[in-house]
């Protein structure tokens, strides 16, 4: 095809974006390919990543666009567990800005044998992202890919950055470090995980998008998964977790293809309403991650404790350590009690670091530091 000819194709699908049509699946991982390739002038580029975001993407759309990431811009590695690996993560673009809720909930299903295998990257709509986060509290997110896999193998977690040009080499980093906007990439992009789980938990900004991503999911080959999107008090605003505020809208995967909505409440599995205060995340990441260590003691309780262990409790239900959500709820409340989750983060720093005397050394610091009696 000729350079003039793909631009105006390229630029007919846009327009077609922007007055609400879809794409096919094939379209989708077409146009993306040409994105990631650089192929496409960067205005182009925007405006079809504008465009497909502000339409709203089908599941076919998300789809194509994963293949071409996990296609051409993905380093592949597959941990050698005896269990299935699981990933777990929030698209970002939501109301209610929380501390890293999901991060500290992959902690603790891992404490229980669960084996993360996290996909993550810094902050692009918020100012504290999962890599951020790790970042602050000793995780090497910067190394190869092949030790996030040893990490994985070894410690039962790890986190590959997606905003490394180590794990997404051609163009996904380039991309994403040029965005302060949430894209459909926020969603494709963190699918594109480079050891391919096929269990996940999701959360996402829109309760519109709850069941399109379960689609998606599907779509791309993933065997078990739960996509949730909760509400505050009064069903205004949104986060991308499971909420102890108000409602959460879930869709269920199921291994036979199956997909089934439902709405939960933290009171029906003996949980009290959340104060949102208390959830809000805070702008010093140095803080933030001594909050985070302190929770993970188990030295705290309340809605902050309530919020992660609710959302550890999908983790441990879908990969088969609870029989349903309230008994993944209550065993998560037990792991947090004891203290284990500290440990956990310890045995991960240890293995995904090139220099963990340094980092373990630092780490025992803001420890003790967020852990002392006033």
């Amino acid at each position: 095809m000729e350079a003039e000819e793909k631009l105006r194709d390229f630029g007919i699908k846009v327009d077609a974006l922007i007055k609400g049509q879809d794409l096919s699946r094939s379209q989708a991982r077409d146009m993306f390919l040409q994105v990631l390739k650089n192929e496409q002038p960067d205005l182009q580029q925007g405006a079809f990543l504008a465009a497909i975001t502000a339409k709203g993407a089908t599941p076919e759309e998300l789809a194509g666009s994963w293949e071409a990431i996990y296609e051409i811009d993905t380093v592949k590695v597959r941990p050698d567990v005896g269990a299935p690996l699981v990933d777990n993560c929030g698209t970002g673009m939501d109301d209610i800005k929380t501390f890293n809720i999901s991060t500290a909930a992959s902690i603790v299903a891992a404490c229980d044998g669960v084996y993360m295998a996290k996909h993550g990257a810094r902050a692009i709509t918020s100012r504290c992202g999962t890599v951020d986060m790790l970042e602050a509290l000793g995780v090497d997110v910067e190394c190869e890919p092949c030790m996030v896999k040893r990490s994985i193998e070894k410690a039962g977690i790890g986190i590959f950055n997606g905003m490394s040009g180590k794990v997404h080499p051609q163009a996904l980093y380039r991309i994403l470090s040029q965005i302060r906007f949430g894209t459909v990439l926020n969603i494709a992009g963190s699918l594109a995980n480079p050891a391919r789980p096929d269990h996940g938990v999701r959360g996402v900004y829109s309760v519109d998008m709850v069941v399109p991503i379960a689609r998606t999911m599907r779509e791309i080959g993933y065997k078990r998964a739960m996509v949730v999107h909760g509400r505050d008090a009064e069903g205004r605003r949104g986060m991308d977790e499971i909420s102890t505020l108000g409602k959460t809208m879930v869709a269920e995967l199921y291994p036979d293809g199956e997909i089934v909505e439902r709405t939960i409440q933290a009171s029906d599995l003996g949980l009290a309403r959340g104060e949102e205060a208390s959830l809000l995340h805070q702008p010093d990441r140095e803080a933030e991650a001594k909050r985070m260590l302190s929770l993970l003691s188990g030295g705290e309780t309340g809605s902050r404790r309530d919020i992660v262990c609710l959302n550890a409790a999908p983790i441990l239900y879908i990969s088969g350590r609870a029989s349903d959500l309230r008994d993944g709820l209550e065993k998560a409340l037990e792991i947090i009690e004891s203290g284990k989750p500290v440990e956990k983060l310890r045995d991960w720093i240890k293995v995904q670091s090139s220099n963990p005397e340094e980092r373990l050394e630092r780490f025992e610091e803001m420890t003790n530091s967020a852990c002392s009696v006033p």
